[in-house]
């Protein structure tokens, strides 16, 4: 599904709510201002650091790199895991890639802009 997986920016949707319940996220999907309980997503403890990983736009080989380091997995191990769980975020509408991104790095502060690739 992506161009260039490994460099390709994700980020998820901003069209969800999501809370931390029990050690599990748990996500919903809001659509006309109104939560779609019949859609919602539970995610495990390696499933949530993705989750958080993804509120700012990140790489695939970023998420690789970070789960590798977090839960002490090798790397293809980590590759795997998270690029079936970013296809699933990606198919159900979660997640999505950016078109672009850039950093401005000024004296006394860091702006980040992103673009969505298409509208959420």
């Amino acid at each position: 599904m992506l161009n260039h997986p490994d460099e390709q920016l994700l980020v998820r949707t901003r069209s969800v709510v999501s809370r931390v319940v029990g050690g599990e996220t748990l996500v919903v999907p809001v659509r006309g201002k109104v939560g779609d309980l019949a859609s919602i997503y539970s995610f495990n403890g390696v499933g949530s650091f993705i989750w958080q990983s993804l509120d700012e736009p990140t790489s695939l080989a970023n998420l690789v790199t970070a789960v590798e380091h977090e839960y002490v997995v090798n790397q293809d191990q980590a590759r795997s895991d998270v690029m079936r769980f970013v296809e699933d975020l990606l198919s159900v509408g979660l997640v999505h890639p950016c078109q672009s991104a850039t950093v401005v790095a000024g004296e006394a502060n860091i702006q980040r802009e992103w673009v969505p690739s298409h509208s959420q």
